[in-house]
């Protein structure tokens, strides 16, 4: 990603941040990504997850609402939840 110096970003730090992830249905699905967030915000509540399967049911949608401190760590968790196997889309 690009880097974007500290006074041209949209997002001040520290702040929380909502994330979507669209993905496979998967039973295990919001556990395994839960833990990846976990890793990039250990304060994170997983109660907290929201989620919302496709009219199919063949995809759910997940909003995590993380506590970012910075442009690095909002970054690094992008890519680690972009790169699970059932991770179509993040946002």
């Amino acid at each position: 990603m690009k880097d974007i110096p500290p006074e041209q970003s949209l997002i001040e730090y520290p702040s929380d941040f909502p994330i979507k992830v669209m993905g496979v249905q998967h039973p295990e699905l919001a556990q395994l990504l839960t833990e990846v967030v976990l890793q990039y915000d250990p304060q994170f509540d997983p109660a907290t997850v929201e989620m919302r399967p496709s009219s199919k049911g063949n995809y759910i949608g997940l909003t995590f609402t993380v506590r970012v401190t910075s442009r690095e760590q909002l970054d690094n968790l992008y890519r680690a939840l972009h790169g699970h196997a059932l991770v179509k889309i993040v946002l």
